[in-house]
């Protein structure tokens, strides 16, 4: 595979990621490329290509569709300032369908930095065979880096399998999740993290939040990872803060910043410098929302589940919001003209699992009674019957968010509110973090727990196990989709294939 070669390229470059350790010297006039490559948002005739640079500079591209750069075009980038805390992105246009790319990326300065390369595929114009990964939730609940067992080796298990793109679906940092040195483990071993400053206290500056995306990109397999497989972002609730919502103010003492609003702004644009994404590139809002189109067989809706939603004591009561008027009709006029046979709800909170946050108050979209659509099921109800009215067919819906898998079935023969057809909803994740669960289900929609893998005890350890990601794939031929959920070694758990309706 040729993730070996560029794990080599990345751990070349490892050494520049934290900056000022002791040992490491860089040339006064040669700029370093610090976190590796990445590319995102990939569709058929386009990608956006991701790098940082440890000082001003200007990122240059080579693209090729051969891996020896044969005849390979270069592409002037952006500077890379101080502003972007020297992340630059660079939009490809008008690229081949069906085609692999090849792209090796440089940060110009006095002199040229060592450059670091990555690959990925656009999406094919006519049926073609697709896998994709989706999965969240990376470094929390205080479980870093650990060399000792393999770091967040997950993404080797997760790269053998060659996928197309990689959907995370939230929590790709934990700014509100400080990291220690060492955690003593249930057996009497210890865990040992590896540590920075940023790591080590809450984020609120916008530094801080910076600092939470450097600290994951240490690791060699995510940097590897991201150099072969595009990338699919949104976000959840620990890009900010545990649970937040819009105008929240925190009563927590390690926060000095207590108004939700200013850090969810600084954790925004953090998000946007760090994540190859091309949310916002288009709309006056910076939205974060948007479609993926991958082809004929397949459109991905991304999801933000955070931005709009009403504050969580409230969530049992009308109105309740957890996508937003605006958002809500995006996704009912983009789900009714989507032509791709299968159409995947990329949501950051699972639809009918109880996640409560404090005393009365409900965190997810479920309100908890199990009786007629309240609070923010209102909403989904509402797409759901529109969705049915509409003829819109095979939806399937994957999120994370709750730290362990599952397979949830949704039928109007099970359901209070019935005016819609039956769906599957996934759940995958964590990556590296405490497992939890599993939750009880909202009788509202009438989910089954057809499967569900979750932990012993809450927080379970990464060095247990029971971390998770899933895995799809659409035969070219057939155009059923298959769902396969799979341990942090890679071993398959339960796989579901589903035929798509006429």
């Amino acid at each position: 595979m040729q993730i070996h070669r560029r794990r080599l390229l990345a751990a070349g470059a490892g050494g520049a990621i934290l900056l000022g350790t002791p040992g490491i010297s860089y040339a006064a006039s040669r700029p370093q490329l610090t976190h590796g490559v990445q590319s995102g948002d990939v569709t058929d005739r386009g990608a956006i290509l991701w790098t940082r640079a440890d000082r001003g500079s200007r990122m240059r591209v080579e693209l090729a569709t051969r891996p020896d750069f044969k005849h390979a075009r270069t592409i002037e980038g952006p500077a890379l300032t101080a502003d972007s805390d020297f992340t630059g992105k660079l939009k490809l246009n008008g690229l081949r369908p069906g085609q692999r790319y090849h792209y090796r990326i440089t940060a110009e300065g006095e002199r040229d930095s060592e450059p670091l390369e990555g690959s990925f595929a656009t999406a094919a114009c006519e049926p073609a065979d697709i896998r994709f990964q989706w999965s969240g939730d990376l470094a929390g609940q205080g479980w870093g880096i650990n060399p000792e067992f393999g770091g967040f080796r997950i993404f080797q298990a997760m790269a053998d399998a060659e996928p197309d793109f990689f959907l995370c679906s939230g929590d790709f940092v934990y700014a509100d999740g400080p990291i220690v040195e060492s955690v003593e483990l249930p057996d009497g071993t210890t865990w040992k993290n590896t540590v920075t400053a940023e790591k080590s206290k809450v984020a609120e500056t916008l530094d801080e939040y910076r600092g939470q995306f450097k600290y994951n990109l240490i690791d060699e397999n995510l940097r590897a990872f991201l150099a072969q497989v595009p990338m699919v972002n949104q976000w959840d609730d620990h890009e900010v803060v545990n649970n937040w919502y819009p105008g929240e103010i925190l009563d927590l003492p390690q926060y000095t910043e207590k108004n939700v609003d200013v850090l969810a702004a600084r954790a925004r644009q953090a998000f946007a410098e760090y994540t190859p994404g091309g949310f916002g590139a288009t709309d006056a809002d910076g939205r974060i929302y948007r479609k993926i189109a991958y082809g004929p067989l397949l459109d991905v809706f991304v999801l933000d589940m955070r931005t709009f939603k009403s504050a969580n004591p409230d969530a049992d009561t009308a109105p309740g919001e957890v996508l937003g008027a605006a958002q809500l009709e995006w996704l009912k006029r983009e789900l009714r003209r989507s032509k791709a046979t299968w159409k995947v709800i990329a949501a950051d909170l699972p639809i009918g699992l109880i996640v409560g946050d404090g005393a009365g108050a409900q965190e997810g979209v479920s309100n908890g009674t199990g009786g007629a659509p309240g609070g923010r099921e209102a909403e989904i109800a509402d797409l759901l019957s529109y969705a049915k009215s509409r003829g819109v067919k095979n939806m399937v819906w994957l999120t994370a968010d709750v730290h362990y898998t599952a397979a949830h079935h949704y039928s109007p023969d099970r359901a209070v509110f019935q005016d819609f057809d039956p769906f599957w909803e996934f759940v995958s994740g964590p990556l590296n973090a405490g497992a939890f669960g599993p939750n009880k289900l909202d009788a509202t929609f009438g989910p089954e727990a057809v499967f569900v893998q979750a932990p012993p005890a809450a927080n379970t350890p990464p060095a247990l196990g029971y971390q998770f990601f899933g895995e799809v794939g659409i035969d070219a031929e057939t155009e059923m989709l298959t769902v396969a959920l799979k341990d942090l070694d890679g071993n398959t758990l339960f796989l579901k294939t589903l035929e798509p309706a006429a």
